[in-house]
């Protein structure tokens, strides 16, 4: 880290002794005190759906995550420069880390082309061809004002074989060097990523590669892209904990509450998932008794809220019934209603978990918050 910025602060505050669970400030140079373990709504293209972004810091959250390659396509990082930032273009007066784009080169691999100079993209727009290279992701995030950098990266297939999954992250440990000689003052801190698949003494080389790197803070890619949460738990119970004790430890993608609690468990501080609002939009809707399917013809006449232990508008306001009615009619309150709930919901989980970790009582908590989760 450069002397003349300070782009992070990092203190464990609390370490569980049964787990690794730990609780932990992470302060931005926004000045934005961040409790963790903590969860990062996501705003691929600048906006988390279906919210304000006043609404979004309403119901506690202090930072979110923005994508690189889709605000790259759209409206271009120059636009949201001339704004003074993504911030500023945005209406967001807290802290943003961004995805470097690596999780596209996963997800779009039928439409680009990785050499050692970067990824070539055909634009899922309208087929032009868009690159990005690891100096070109730092550009760009510098350009949107991104408080925490994601390193460019390739998120492998968990199936790859031994040897491409090799190639792979030898080559993501090259780009994630690139990037950090790319960094000007301007940059915000900046993000490595272990990959290397299910693979854990693969994961646990990289990791010790990284580590030494001088990065602000360490993240896990490439899980829960298909493997199975056994699969994931496996990977998660032998790399996390080791991951820099200093440092912030970012489990990208992840997920659903119960993945979150044992990721946790493994010592992870921070997460991202479209799960809650993607899933909001779709009428599924998070209660500490499982996910329910307001769509279902069961809620059509059910005159009680969701959760009667929440404190959002959908459950204050209003019945199942009547949130069913909102879907089954499209109408764009109900998609509303459901964000803010599944939103809600969240910033409560990794509350409860905070508490839990600080009274030192998390670990017997986990166990029977995963059985009331993962009985529906």
């Amino acid at each position: 880290m450069d002397s003349e910025q300070k782009r992070l602060d990092f203190t464990v505050t609390l370490q569980q002794n049964n787990s690794h669970a730990r609780s932990a400030l992470l302060t931005t140079r926004r000045g934005d005190e961040i409790e963790c373990p903590v969860f990062m709504p996501v705003g691929t293209l600048a906006t988390v759906k279906a919210m304000d972004p006043d609404e979004v810091a309403q119901l506690g959250f202090k930072i979110i995550l923005a994508n690189t390659y889709h605000l790259m396509l759209r409206p271009g990082s120059e636009i949201v420069s001339d704004h003074g930032g993504l911030h500023s273009f945005m209406g967001w007066n807290h802290s943003i880390l961004t995805d470097s784009g690596g999780y596209q080169v996963f997800s779009l691999a039928h439409r680009r082309k990785i050499t050692e100079q970067g990824v070539s993209f055909r634009n899922h727009l309208n087929g032009d061809l868009a690159e990005l290279t690891p100096e070109k992701a730092i550009a760009i995030q510098e350009d949107l004002g991104s408080d925490i950098m994601m390193v460019l990266d390739e998120c492998p297939p968990h199936d790859s074989s031994h040897e491409y999954m090799r190639n792979s992250v030898e080559r993501t440990t090259r780009w994630a060097q690139r990037c950090l000689h790319a960094r000007t003052q301007r940059g915000g801190a900046l993000f490595a990523i272990v990959q290397g698949g299910l693979d854990i003494e693969m994961r646990l080389e990289h990791l010790e590669k990284l580590a030494t790197m001088g990065f602000d803070g360490m993240a896990i890619g490439g899980l829960s892209v298909g493997e199975g949460p056994e699969a994931m738990d496996a990977v998660l119970s032998r790399v996390a904990h080791l991951l820099p004790e200093d440092r912030p430890r970012y489990l990208m993608g992840v997920g659903l509450p119960q993945d979150i609690i044992r990721a946790v468990g493994h010592g992870v501080d921070m997460f991202d998932c479209v799960v809650p609002t993607r899933n909001a939009r779709n009428g599924q809707l998070y209660t500490w008794d499982g996910p329910i399917q307001i769509r279902h013809a069961v809620h059509a006449k059910d005159t009680s809220p969701v959760d009667e232990t929440c404190d959002c508008p959908a459950c204050t306001r209003f019945s199942k019934a009547y949130l069913r009615h909102l879907y089954i009619s499209d109408e764009i309150l109900g998609v509303r209603l459901n964000t803010i709930h599944n939103l809600n919901f969240y910033a409560r989980l990794m509350k409860k978990i905070r508490e839990k970790i600080r009274s030192g009582t998390f670990d017997n908590w986990s166990i029977s918050a995963l059985e009331r989760l993962e009985r529906a």
